[in-house]
């Protein structure tokens, strides 16, 4: 049986009698493979089109490679002249200047009114000549479609894809912004009845933090207005898969969440599932598993069903009914896997928002009030994003579905993974995004991991470091929860490490999994490398991609794409007066990149420096 038919049943079984809850006889869905042996187990950038750099023989989904003898592969990132090859003069120069603005203090801080003040005395015509020759040619391929392409088919000729993304954005006002969120964020029972609900506080909109673009530096933010703009996103992003698919054999395209619904369920549906998960430890510490690792901990099903008999979750016969699944009965054990797929069906949202009393023990609904329009707005949200997997399935693109707000990001990774079993049975179609910043990144990437081998569909991810970190700490420590965030850079980066070997190793022994290495780290990139070297995985696999920003690191991409990896630019585009969030957003990031390093000014001079002595004064690419 569903959870939804179980919640429902457990709402009519107690519409006269509302101080105890039961179960329902039936049977409850689960996934299958507590039942495998442990020897089975152990086998087993934001943006839009991608235009893939260089044709590549794709090995089989299925084939055993891994015994295959390749020859270790090296790349010199200090080797200028390869990196910067597909430069004009006039480009490093421009490099050279936009990096340098961007350590100066002042600047960065008042871009906006620079920038404000420069149009006024300068003229829209020569302030966007000023932008295109500085900031915008830098950070942005171009103002439509056509106006990119001759970008796309140089970056392609050296070896680089690109992800084109339609950056414009809303130019709101912060008082604006405040007022969207907190619109779109507060339920009408939370309206008329602020208190009532005992919602956890991370999971409820908070006016301070309405604007979301406060403290992020890497992501496009969409605020909801109505359900026609939703629409409107989501005909965008679909012009984006058809531009992929028909640029690339093997594409990708990115999507928002946020752009495709009302936020306000998502933040219902993520407490739904933390509180969920929440009431698995309470289980767990009840069996004394609680200090092990989460896939680890597999409760005894005699014990579980006794515990929440005691709780009053229902009458035993019922109990038993419930984790009477197909093949759940046959382990003796549940572990969190199991747990979750009790939450697997969407046809009814609110009776998704069940959550479980930890004092009681007994299933409440999350708010006392959900109307019809609510109802239908989180359908509609839904069916969105079922649109957007179909066409990206129909256009032979792979979607990845970006990362998000901790308040939010339970949600996204739950409706994303169940795109995944949906559309990744044969190949990997549906991409998650996983930020290493995050506590709880590993048992995230190794559960989801782990149910895609129990279950036999294909796993997609890609691993960035985060968008939200100074805006997650600051909002944490404000309202009063425990920070998600890792203490230090350097546990980010081993964090990221950590998942990245784990799903290489998943490639190695299965095949079945693809990963996006999204990083500006040479570091990273190196570690990256050297394990593919020791496991001997190819590039022409193509199973492991890395990714840039477009005016970023070129010293990394180039020289990856051109020794035959699957490489990246994330290529924003828009006219030059919309896109300028974004270049904000660019400049503001850039001034902690350039200055925590100064190599890639310094090879930006040493090519500058080789050219000149070599008599390369008007250097022109060729390709």
């Amino acid at each position: 049986m569903s959870y939804t038919k179980f919640v429902a049943a457990l709402v009519r079984a107690n519409q006269g009698n509302v101080g105890k809850i039961r179960i329902s006889p039936g049977r409850c869905r689960s996934t299958v493979a507590s039942t495998k042996s442990q020897e089975e187990k152990d086998q087993q950038i934001d943006g839009c089109t991608v235009v893939e750099a260089v044709p590549v023989e794709l090995i089989s989904e299925t084939k055993n490679v891994k015994n295959t003898q390749l020859s270790k592969i090296h790349i010199d990132f200090d080797n200028t002249e390869e990196a910067y090859k597909s430069k004009r003069n006039i480009e490093l120069l421009r490099s050279l200047l936009v990096f340098k603005l961007c350590t100066i203090d002042v600047l960065v801080e008042k871009n906006k009114q620079l920038i404000d003040l420069s149009r006024k005395l300068l003229g829209q015509w020569m302030f966007e000549k000023m932008m295109k020759m500085t900031f915008y040619g830098q950070f942005v391929a171009g103002e439509d479609h056509n106006s990119i392409k001759p970008l796309i088919q140089k970056n392609e000729a050296f070896g680089v894809g690109a992800v084109l993304d339609y950056s414009v954005e809303e130019d709101l006002t912060q008082e604006e912004a405040e007022k969207k969120e907190m619109d779109s964020c507060v339920s009408e029972a939370e309206k008329e009845s602020p208190d009532a609900d005992h919602r956890e506080k991370k999971y409820k909109a908070h006016r301070q933090f309405g604007d979301r673009r406060g403290g992020v530096t890497s992501a496009r933010t969409y605020f909801y207005a109505d359900e026609n703009k939703c629409d409107s996103q989501m005909e965008t992003f679909i012009n984006c898969i058809r531009a992929s698919g028909g640029a690339s054999a093997d594409g990708f395209s990115a999507i928002k969440m946020t752009a495709l619904g009302r936020p306000q369920f998502l933040l219902q549906f993520s407490e739904v599932l933390v509180k969920w998960r929440q009431f698995f430890n309470v289980l767990a510490a009840q069996q004394g598993k609680s200090e092990m690792m989460v896939l680890e901990q597999k409760l005894e099903l005699e014990e579980l069903k006794e515990s929440l008999t005691k709780m009053g979750v229902g009458a035993k016969d019922d109990i038993e009914n419930w984790f009477t699944g197909e093949k759940l009965g046959l382990s003796g054990t549940i572990d969190l896997l199991d747990w979750n797929s009790l939450i697997n069906d969407t046809t009814t949202i609110s009776n998704l928002l069940m959550v479980p009393n930890l004092e009681t023990g007994h299933l409440e609904p999350l708010l006392n009030k959900f109307t019809a329009e609510e109802e239908r707005q989180m359908k509609r949200m839904l069916q969105r994003v079922d649109v957007l997997a179909k066409h990206a399935v129909e256009n032979g693109v792979r979607l990845m579905v970006d990362a998000e707000q901790t308040y939010f990001q339970p949600a996204i990774s739950r409706l994303t993974l169940e795109m995944q079993r949906i559309f990744n049975r044969e190949k990997p179609i549906i991409f998650n995004t996983y930020q290493c910043y995050l506590k709880e990144a590993y048992d995230n990437v190794t559960v989801d991991v782990e149910l895609s081998r129990r279950e036999g569909w294909y796993f997609g991810a890609k691993l960035v470091r985060g968008a939200y970190m100074y805006q997650e700490r600051d909002r944490a420590k404000e309202i009063g929860y425990e920070d998600p965030i890792n203490p230090d850079y350097e546990s980010t980066n081993r964090m990221y490490h950590k998942c990245l070997e784990y799903v290489l190793e998943e490639i190695e022994h299965s095949r079945k999994a693809n990963i996006m290495v999204a990083t500006h780290n040479e570091d990273t990139v190196k570690f990256t490398l050297e394990k593919m070297n020791e496991m001997g995985l190819s590039p022409t696999e193509n199973k492991v991609y890395f990714g840039q920003l477009l005016g970023m690191c070129d010293q990394i991409s180039f020289p990856l794409g051109q020794a035959g990896f699957p490489v990246y630019k994330y290529v924003p585009y828009g006219p030059v007066n919309e896109v300028i969030p974004y270049l904000s957003r660019r400049a503001q990031e850039n001034r902690g990149f350039m200055k925590g390093s100064q190599r890639e000014r310094s090879l930006l001079w040493t090519e500058l420096k080789r050219r000149m002595l070599g008599g390369q004064i008007f250097y022109k690419p060729v390709y």
